[in-house]
């Protein structure tokens, strides 16, 4: 597979405001080699070495799309919210937009647990049986099941952990980043100029802030994930 099949062009990374950073006194001095210059205040990134490594991170989940494995998109922001779960929907893949809640992964045990209840609440739902019992009751577990829709929803398929993890917005997912390291599972982070580029196994500098931004690397992750899916099942 190579580079030039990811279309990944500097006119549409321009276009989508991929290149722009944060103040220039909001910067981590370890984003230096992925920043081009300074302009009215603002850092701008070399959007040559985003498509580098936006391209190898596209080879990485194709390949890994390609093999079956199974991945889980993080990120929380109010306003990427539904762009991540589109996204991941797209890709048949699992989600967190609204929360991380602490221990997901590091605590899986705990989370299957969690998944279970809230399984079983649906399928509770369905038949009607929640309906069935006295009100305050009903009402007790209508609450259970939308908190629990909230915070796990875009995991309610996922029976283990993922094999790779692609984090939107590394400051913001900290604590997800830092379950996946300990758990050593592969990550993919977008990463803006006041993140640290060397805790991901790889990381795509892109504004993060921006939603068209956030877009554009989404797609084509998610694009090279459905390729390798497509690929897995043809030669099932």
């Amino acid at each position: 597979m190579t580079k030039r099949y990811w279309n990944i062009t500097l006119e549409e990374m321009m276009e989508a405001g991929v290149h722009f950073g944060h103040g220039t006194r909001k910067w981590n001095p370890r984003m230096a080699p992925y920043i081009s210059t300074k302009r009215k205040g603002i850092h701008i990134l070399n959007l040559t070495r985003t498509a580098r490594f936006l391209s190898e991170a596209c080879d990485l989940v194709f390949g890994a799309a390609s093999k079956g494995k199974q991945f889980l998109i993080v990120g929380t922001k109010n306003k990427a919210a539904d762009l991540i779960a589109r996204a991941a929907t797209r890709a048949r893949c699992h989600y967190v937009n609204k929360k991380w809640l602490g221990g997901m992964l590091t605590n899986w045990y705990t989370t299957e647990t969690r998944l279970h209840k809230f399984r079983s609440l649906r399928t509770e739902q369905k038949t009607g049986r929640i309906h069935s019992l006295p009100k305050k009751d009903t009402a007790i577990l209508k609450r259970q099941l939308s908190h629990l829709e909230t915070y796990l929803g875009g995991i309610k398929y996922m029976t283990g952990l993922p094999d790779i993890v692609i984090i939107v917005d590394q400051q913001e997912e900290y604590t997800a980043l830092r379950e996946c390291i300990t758990l050593g599972i592969p990550t993919i982070c977008l990463i803006d100029t006041n993140c640290d580029p060397d805790l991901a196994d790889i990381s795509i500098p892109a504004n993060d802030d921006a939603i068209a931004s956030i877009r554009l690397i989404l797609n084509k992750l998610v694009f090279a994930i459905c390729e390798g899916r497509s690929s897995y099942i043809r030669n099932s």
